[in-house]
């Protein structure tokens, strides 16, 4: 399970470089406003899907996708993400 978060990571990286016409990842990485307006978008459809409970797996795989270029999109890497979640472990 890990592996393959690591895997969308690593191919969310290498989208970096590839054409935005060839990448709808690579549209994301480079158009910020269009990031936060999927990021926005998705977390309300995902919300809506629990209140109605339908498509909640589905919502939550866009959520995490979004979430994870909208990242990389600013500079925010997962690996300090997570090193700050584990420093707040009690």
């Amino acid at each position: 399970m890990l592996k393959d978060l690591e895997d969308l990571i690593k191919t969310i990286r290498d989208r970096k470089n590839s054409s935005p016409h060839e990448s709808y990842t690579n549209k994301l990485l480079n158009d910020k406003n269009l990031s936060v307006s999927k990021v926005r978008e998705e977390i309300s459809e995902l919300i809506e899907s629990v209140e109605k409970n339908t498509n909640k797996i589905h919502e939550s795989a866009d959520v995490i996708y979004h979430l994870l270029v909208y990242f990389e999109a600013n500079n925010i890497k997962i690996e300090d993400v997570i090193k700050e979640l584990v420093k707040r472990k009690k």
